[in-house]
């Protein structure tokens, strides 16, 4: 916990090398005429467009956070009163206690803790490229310290295949993600414009972004997206069927098409992921959930290798089945 940030910088590090690896291993196969791409110039090109990645997201979500907090402190008296009018039909003494419990908020301490993380992403991404620069350095090196390590070519083997297990295991799972958080964040923007509502993109963002919580996050971006509409026009039937239209879209692409999409890849158990989403959130906050389902599944893979921990990741399974699948045909 002292550690997180370093420790969190270096999650998403290895995370973004795993992804890269593969592709930098088809490109160095590649022949230009007679030339072959070289590895060091294949993981150059890849460590700069990570960089670019990087640094690109950091300047967009930060470019959103100001947005936001300017949105907050203009709307910060109306969006007082639009959330304790939610509880007027229990009359006027409970609506006005609200308000009044509200009006206690200090807004300025959450607004200036969100600014301090928006700053940080900086930082962050600084560090993430430094790991992953040094992670490409190390890795013509990995065999021969595995072998080393192990003592024996089949031990290392044996590691080296439940390593690739993971990663291919934590890649499907991203780019699957990745790809339905984009469309479900496309089609809240979508919502959000052919309404004329105002904080499209950053309630886009948020919803892409939410969508790598299992479970609780798309829940999360909907009522954020039915409150921001609530408390920019104050008309609860506004409110109602963005609420509506978000949420459908949510049920059908969480539970249809990110499903199809994911197969069985992932076969996690729910209750385990929910009790993994609450550990790390308690350990390393909002960067925790996010990482929750690819420690889970590196932690189930590593248990399955053995006899002692099996139990466990027999648990952590959906189906009571840790191992890969059989291949068909």
């Amino acid at each position: 916990m002292q550690a997180r940030f370093v420790l969190i910088s270096l999650a998403i590090a290895i995370i973004l090398f795993s992804l890269t690896s593969e592709a930098i291993n088809a490109i160095a196969r590649l022949h230009i005429g007679p030339v072959r791409v070289p590895n060091w110039l294949a993981s150059l090109a890849a460590l700069v467009l990570i960089a670019s990645g990087l640094f690109t997201a950091s300047a967009v979500l930060l470019a959103q956070a100001n947005e936001v907090v300017t949105m907050i402190l203009a709307y910060a008296g109306p969006a007082q009163k639009a959330i304790a009018g939610l509880f007027g039909w229990m009359g006027a003494d409970v609506e006005a206690a609200v308000l009044a419990s509200i009006q206690q908020v200090e807004l300025a301490g959450y607004l200036s803790a969100l600014a301090s993380q928006a700053s940080s992403l900086l930082s962050a991404a600084v560090l993430i490229t430094l790991f992953v620069g040094f992670l490409f350095a190390e890795r013509v090196f990995f065999q021969a310290k595995l072998e080393s390590l192990m003592g024996e070519p089949e031990r290392a083997h044996n590691v080296a295949r439940t390593v690739g297990r993971i990663m291919r295991r934590v890649n499907h799972y991203l780019l699957v993600k990745a790809a339905v958080s984009v469309v479900t964040g496309a089609a809240v923007y979508g919502v959000f414009k052919t309404g004329g509502y105002e904080l499209a993109l950053p309630v886009a963002v948020l919803t892409f972004a939410l969508n790598f919580i299992p479970s609780i996050g798309s829940i999360i971006a909907t009522v954020i997206a039915g409150l921001a509409v609530y408390v920019l026009t104050q008309d609860a039937a506004d409110a109602t069927g963005v609420f509506a239209v978000c949420g459908a879209l949510q049920f059908v692409i969480g539970n249809v098409i990110d499903p199809m999409l994911m197969g069985r890849a992932l076969r996690l158990s729910s209750f385990g992921i929910i009790i993994s989403l609450a550990f790390w959130g308690a350990v390393w906050g909002l960067p925790g959930m996010f990482l929750a389902v690819p420690i889970m599944v590196a932690l189930m893979i590593i248990c399955a290798q053995s006899e002692t921990l099996r139990p466990l990741a027999v648990m952590l399974s959906r189906e009571g089945l840790p191992d890969d699948p059989p291949a068909q045909g």
